[in-house]
């Protein structure tokens, strides 16, 4: 099975993420898969003008959340890792319009215990590239999770969400 559907709620906890939750009706609500064959993240997606900057062409800054999403769910599932975003850069080579469908795709480059180096693109129907990301990323330890989760320190994290 090439594509595995990704989601928080099958790493055993809650969410809002402005990108990726299904239930948040604010949210861009764009499901992500691991393409396993590929061995890098993707999802495809069309956002309507509620996301547009100028018109007709959806706002750099929903973009980039969309790329960050991307790179950070290719930590959690190729990488195998928890990690959040310290530094990240973005080239946008053509408009990506509204009410049009788009791929955005995610691997990583380079992976050691404290950082992961991600790169990410979005992609016309036609394979074009629009835009492209390149970030790093801090690896969080089992003590950042929990906190960040909200599980107690006296306790384990369910072997579910211990990803590495």
């Amino acid at each position: 099975m090439p594509l595995l559907r990704l989601h928080n709620d099958d790493l055993g906890y809650e969410t809002n993420c402005f990108v990726c939750e299904r239930s948040n009706d604010r949210g861009l609500q764009i499901p992500f898969f691991h393409d396993t064959d590929r061995n890098l993240v993707t999802a495809e997606f069309e956002l309507s003008n509620a996301f547009s900057g100028a018109p007709a062409v959806v706002h750099g800054g929903v973009v980039l959340a969309v790329l960050d999403e991307a790179m950070a769910w290719a930590c959690i599932a190729i990488g195998r890792q928890w990690a959040v975003t310290t530094h990240t850069s973005t080239s946008f080579h053509r408009a990506i319009y509204v009410d049009r469908l788009h791929t955005v795709e995610a691997d990583i480059v380079e992976q050691n215990d404290a950082e992961i180096t991600t790169t990410a693109r979005v992609l016309s129907t036609k394979g074009v590239v629009r835009a492209e990301s390149r970030a790093t990323f801090t690896a969080l330890g089992e003590a950042q999770i929990k906190r960040a989760i909200g599980v107690d320190d006296s306790h384990d994290l369910d072997p579910s969400i211990r990803l590495s």
